[in-house]
């Protein structure tokens, strides 16, 4: 989460799937947002575990394995502190990685434009109204119907694996693979999520800046990051975006503990 003198401390959240109790290091001084990133997908990841070993424990069976890649043809939404992450992270990679991977967000931006949907995802990007399931379900649907492979996919491989987003870490499922064809068929059946770091990162952000949730779909998400580069570089103290993010944290939690009481067995 950044250089410069460290404050440790223990967190336990207690999950619909069980509970889990980490420690973590935040820096006492001013970082900006992306820095909060590896730590709350870190969280997200465990109560993730929690969620798949509880499935597992039951009988079920995780589907997902590496090669798999029918869900890296969905549109995959980023938060603005990801966005800044994922620019971060593409800063870092060397100049021929940078290249490539630049010239195959290229072909996809012609490829969305030829389709008609450039314009539609930068507007959903940019827009000034809370995301709401009205907007973005059209827009699901028609990327979801041109079957394009994810820029950052090659081979059925991930090439920015470490630095993918929230949304692709959180989509597993233990239907069958082959259902896995039409990801929008009522047959496939997803893990449960007792929180999405992804919505909890754009929470968040729109509570620091006194905005909305972005919505950022990730084919324009280094585009949008550029774009955005002073609101990039606003910081906040460590402690203050750690206590600010676990808020969101609990409170989804704490709706999906709702959630899943309400709903029959």
């Amino acid at each position: 989460m950044g250089s410069g003198t460290v404050e440790h401390f223990e967190i336990s959240l207690n999950t619909p799937a069980g509970r889990i109790t980490t420690g973590i290091g935040v820096p006492t001084g001013s970082v900006p947002i992306a820095s909060i990133v590896p730590l709350l997908r870190g969280l997200g990841e465990q109560v993730q575990a929690l969620e798949q070993e509880q499935l597992t424990a039951s009988g079920q069976v995780i589907s997902c394995r590496k090669g798999c890649s029918a869900c890296c043809r969905m549109l995959v939404p980023v938060s603005a502190p990801e966005a800044f992450a994922l620019a971060q992270a593409f800063e870092r990679y060397d100049e021929a990685t940078r290249k490539a991977l630049t010239a195959r967000l290229e072909a996809a931006k012609q490829r969305l434009s030829e389709a008609g949907l450039w314009q539609r995802l930068t507007e959903l990007s940019e827009s000034h109204e809370p995301p709401s399931d009205e907007a973005i379900e059209p827009v699901n649907r028609d990327y979801y119907a041109l079957r394009m492979a994810c820029p950052f996919l090659e081979n059925d491989t991930c090439l920015i694996y470490h630095d993918r987003p929230s949304a692709c870490r959180e989509l597993t499922v233990t239907s069958p693979a082959a259902l896995c064809d039409n990801l929008l068929s009522p047959a496939v059946r997803p893990v449960p999520l007792s929180v999405r770091v992804s919505t909890a990162l754009g929470l968040l952000w729109a509570e620091l800046t006194d905005t909305v949730p972005r919505l950022i779909p990730l084919p324009l998400a280094l585009d949008w990051a550029r774009t955005h580069a002073e609101e990039r570089r606003r910081e906040w103290p460590g402690t203050t975006l750690l206590d600010k993010a676990l808020d969101k944290i609990w409170r989804y939690i704490s709706q999906e503990f709702q959630r899943r009481n309400s709903t029959p067995s």
